[in-house]
């Protein structure tokens, strides 16, 4: 059985934080789906989520592509300038595997 690694690939940078709603604003940089399990990090962010929430000009999304700017719910306090990366599992080639 081949081994298995996760691999992070940046989709993205925290443009604003809305405290009120807990929902990070997003330029993409890379494409972003919900589902995707992604990875924000900056100077004093750290945390791990699932994808639940985005939403495009206030209309909820599936997936958003490269140059979108969304709205996206997340699990902390995310702040300017965190990067946004989602989670790959690759097999030992190097590969991407479809689900995480």
């Amino acid at each position: 059985m081949a081994a298995r690694a996760i691999r992070e690939q940046q989709v993205g940078v925290v443009t604003h934080y809305w405290t009120h709603l807990g929902v990070a604003g997003v330029h993409l940089t890379a494409p972003l789906d919900v589902g995707d399990h992604i990875h924000i990090v900056g100077h004093t962010s750290d945390f791990e989520q699932d994808v639940g929430s985005m939403q495009i000009e206030h209309h909820e999304v599936l997936h958003a592509d490269a140059g979108a700017h969304i709205g996206l719910q997340v699990a902390d306090h995310a702040r300017e300038h965190d990067k946004v990366f989602r989670l790959v599992e690759t097999d030992e080639s190097g590969l991407e595997q479809e689900d995480l």
